[in-house]
């Protein structure tokens, strides 16, 4: 009977030790579940913030206003303009 007793008290032991292994790591994926979702936010910021600043830098006027400005282009007369169809 005490050898029986041994063996189920050592399983009972085996078992809530297991449990608390077991908890233990499921807190650890959970916090590290709960990081990653705040670096898929700040990610998601920070594409918004690109996509953002994307769309100012290839603004239509400020490309033009740069190739008239600093590169001294400016558009073609009209008769300079040739057109090339397709055959």
């Amino acid at each position: 009977m005490a050898k029986l007793n041994l063996i189920l008290l050592a399983a009972v032991v085996i078992c809530a030790l297991a449990t608390v292994a077991s908890n233990h790591r499921a807190r650890k994926l959970f916090i590290e579940f709960e990081n990653e979702q705040k670096r898929m936010r700040d990610l998601e910021v920070e594409w918004s913030q690109l996509q953002l600043e994307q769309s100012t830098w290839a603004n239509h006027s400020r490309v033009e206003k740069i190739a008239r400005d600093k590169l001294t282009m400016h558009p073609p007369v009209a008769g300079h303009i040739v057109s090339v169809g397709q055959p």
